[in-house]
């Protein structure tokens, strides 16, 4: 099934780069390095082929292991990597070594690269500290946005902080020497209230203002031409509050929403609801639709994969679906060998409606080499 699924998405991907160019929509970064066009354009025809399946920090760490080579807790249950690896920038604004979750940021850098020239996809959030105070991504205390905006009393601290995460970001190239592309999903969950950026203490008009300083800035000032943004809301009950904090077209490449599974009635009509929507928004912005975070917290259900998630999934054109991380046996998102839903992930990853790894290298979606 792997296999014809891999002749399919190839003969599907050469076929649409062939005769439907005209209708891929360009980055929003008229300058957007050639792989990072590539990637984007790919990217989109390939949401006709299936959902690519997405996990954070798979390789840096999973359950009882930790900086193991080659390993990844997705790999050792379906024999594949994931096609999207996700990763924290957080704690680089202090000038740490280590990672929100104590991953060096030496060793996030070589797991990223090798993601790359497998042909994997590489996606960044940031739980940013709040500049403010120094207290963490969930301090809601003040109205820092406000503060950080251009002639703010923490604006230059700020662009400090942009300023380390675009050097960062500059370390980040393939073998070839060429910058790796990256989707930077910034002040994620941006509907919710649990982050200094988020609805409680912010305003859609400050929000918005501090969105589009930041991509100009990394744009412009930083010379950062490799990143495809991601705006990825909490949940919403109308497509009006999904972009009620909406920074414009030019500033956003893929729409998405963080979901998680707290009982499997909620989470079906939920997910459904908010696809339905996200489905429009995406349609109306010639965006590219997605689901940034999702799962369910120690997977209770030995059948979710298939019965719950993947029913939605194959409803609606999604570019790909992100899990969260494994952190130990109590908090994880994705099986590994021995758990109980681990049997009905392989059918999950056995679906035609779903790109792994495996899949996804034979199609050279950074265009390496070609002219």
């Amino acid at each position: 099934m792997k296999n014809v699924l891999i002749g399919f998405v190839t003969a599907m991907l050469s076929f649409c780069a062939l005769n439907s160019r005209a209708q891929v929509v360009e980055p929003s970064d008229h300058k957007a390095t050639k792989e990072t066009r590539n990637l984007y354009n790919n990217m989109q025809q390939l949401v006709s082929s299936g959902v690519m399946f997405g996990h954070h920090d798979d390789t840096a760490y999973g359950v009882n292991w930790r900086l193991q080579p080659d390993s990844s807790d997705v790999k050792a249950v379906t024999g594949s990597y994931p096609a999207v690896y996700g990763w924290d920038l957080a704690k680089l604004e202090h000038d740490s070594t280590t990672d929100i979750n104590g991953i060096p940021f030496e060793a996030q850098r070589k797991l990223v690269i090798e993601a790359y020239q497998r042909g994997g996809i590489n996606t960044f959030c940031w739980h940013m500290d709040n500049p403010v105070n120094d207290k963490t991504a969930w301090d809601t205390t003040s109205n820092s946005v406000k503060q950080l905006l251009p002639g703010g009393e923490f604006h230059d601290k700020y662009e400090d902080y942009l300023k380390k995460m675009a050097a960062y970001i500059k370390t980040l190239k393939g073998e070839d020497g060429k910058d790796i592309p990256i989707l930077f999903r910034p002040f994620h969950e941006l509907t919710g209230g649990w982050f200094w950026w988020g609805n409680k203490t912010t305003d859609p008009q400050d929000f918005v203002a501090l969105w589009q300083f930041t991509i100009d800035f990394l744009r412009k000032k930083q010379k950062l031409h490799n990143l495809l943004v991601v705006y990825s809301t909490a949940d919403f009950i109308s497509t009006r509050e999904f972009m009620d904090r909406y920074p414009g077209d030019d500033y956003v490449d893929f729409v998405g929403f963080d979901i998680y599974c707290n009982g499997n009635a909620w989470y079906v009509q939920q997910l459904d609801e908010q696809l339905s929507m996200l489905q429009q928004v995406a349609a109306e912005h010639h965006k590219v639709a997605c689901i940034p975070e999702t799962g369910y917290e120690g997977i209770p259900d030995a059948n979710w994969w298939t019965n719950i998630l993947l029913p939605q999934l194959a409803k609606y054109k999604l570019s790909y679906v992100m899990a969260w991380r494994n952190a130990t046996n109590k908090h994880f998102f994705a099986p590994y060998p021995g758990q109980k839903s681990a049997a009905d992930f392989v059918k999950f990853y056995s679906s035609p409606n779903v790109i792994f790894q495996n899949n996804l290298t034979p199609l050279n979606i950074y265009g390496k080499g070609s002219k």
